[in-house]
């Protein structure tokens, strides 16, 4: 059993024990108070007997009041009722329990239909009861229920409802922040993996793939490490793009930006491709997520080069604009003009970090041949 369900259980306990404890008090106070009204010389009657039962029945149901408060109520009103009748001038204390209850339970129309009939039927039970002056019935009903002592139960009831019921709110508010946060720390990590991890692999993958197809160009035997390399690196590529396939994720505090685009490029140019790096424009300041979204249309750019384009040069050129940062990305690769790109993970991923930026995405084949990928995204500057 969880320590939640222990704390629920133990909380349960108490308060049953806090209601046995309150409905017998109440209805030893009710009890005692009938006793001391009453000064029958002629031993006890039937109808003192009901009277007596009436008073202990309407202060022990009081122990189901958090269970059933609309039928406690409706107990307790009949017996203070009865009780009225058969002679006991006994106030309702626990009657105004029960409005509590039901009010704490937000029965809150059914309790006031209640008190309107209760305050109706007080003066006719203190009438049968052989109170012939309406006068003095309508005085014994107002001792028996005081209405600023049943409005003061009412009011206790709502707020300490309202009260609980904020609790629960943040309560489940915590639970739910708490739970989202996981989820974007996860989904974070996911991204991260996919943005940084998948392009390592592919450069290990692409660069087996070479130095196996030189050494049996040469005729060589292929080391069986370097074959291992290769099928590892194409295993490990297709199961973390698969595992990852689903999970697309947009954060701040990137760990890499426009400072780290240059390795990029020194990167692709280790496995064989000519690639170069142009800057134009004014470099000024951008937001964070600008700075990683340009890292990452760079980065995923040349990984699908270097995985899919079959190219063997490939450009990469950043425009400083004044209000805006523009990516471009071209290789001269196997895509022709007329053929629509397959929209991967990849792209993807580009096409949602650009478009919560604000900016703009073309990802097609070059009229030439070749693939172009190109970015705009506004900027403020900040200096």
């Amino acid at each position: 059993m969880s320590s939640t369900a222990r704390s629920g259980l133990r909380a349960d306990g108490r308060a049953a024990v806090t209601d046995g404890a309150i409905a017998i008090g109440v209805a030893a106070a009710l009890l005692v108070t009938g006793l001391s009204g009453r000064h029958s010389t002629t031993g006890l009657g039937p109808v003192d007997l009901l009277g007596y039962a009436l008073l202990t029945a309407g202060g022990l149901v009081l122990v189901a009041r958090r269970r059933a408060p609309i039928a406690v109520l409706a107990v307790t009103g009949l017996c203070a009722v009865g009780y009225q009748a058969a002679g006991f001038d006994v106030a309702a204390v626990a009657y105004l329990f029960a409005v509590y209850a039901a009010v704490r339970a937000g029965r809150r129309t059914l309790t006031i239909a209640a008190s309107v009939a209760m305050l109706a039927a007080l003066p006719v039970a203190a009438l049968v009861s052989g109170t012939h002056d309406m006068s003095e019935a309508l005085a014994q009903s107002r001792g028996a229920l005081e209405i600023a002592w049943l409005i003061a139960a009412g009011a206790a009831g709502e707020a300490l409802r309202q009260a609980e019921q904020r609790a629960d709110e943040a309560e489940r508010t915590r639970e739910e922040t708490a739970r989202r946060r996981a989820d974007d720390e996860r989904l974070r990590i996911a991204r991260e993996l996919h943005d940084s991890l998948t392009h390592q692999i592919s450069i290990i993958k692409v660069q087996a793939d070479v130095a196996v197809h030189v050494a049996r160009r040469r005729g060589e035997d292929v080391p069986e490490a370097l074959l291992a390399i290769q099928t590892a690196g194409r295993e490990a590529s297709r199961e973390l793009r698969a595992t990852l396939e689903a999970l697309r994720d947009d954060d701040t505090a990137p760990p890499r930006g426009l400072d780290d685009i240059p390795d990029l490029v020194e990167q692709a140019r280790a496995i064989g491709l000519d690639a170069t790096l142009t800057v134009g424009g004014q470099r000024h300041d951008v937001p964070t997520a600008v700075d990683r979204t340009v890292y990452r249309i760079v980065q995923e750019s040349l990984t699908n080069i270097a995985r899919h384009a079959h190219a063997a040069t490939a450009s990469v050129g950043i425009d400083w604009r004044p209000d805006a940062v523009a990516i471009r990305v071209d290789d001269d690769g196997k895509a022709s003009p007329g053929t629509s790109p397959t929209a991967g993970f990849g792209l993807l991923g580009m096409r949602e970090r650009v478009t919560a930026l604000g900016g703009r995405l073309r990802a097609e084949p070059l009229p030439g041949g070749g693939f172009t990928v190109q970015a705009e995204l506004p900027v403020e500057r900040t200096s």
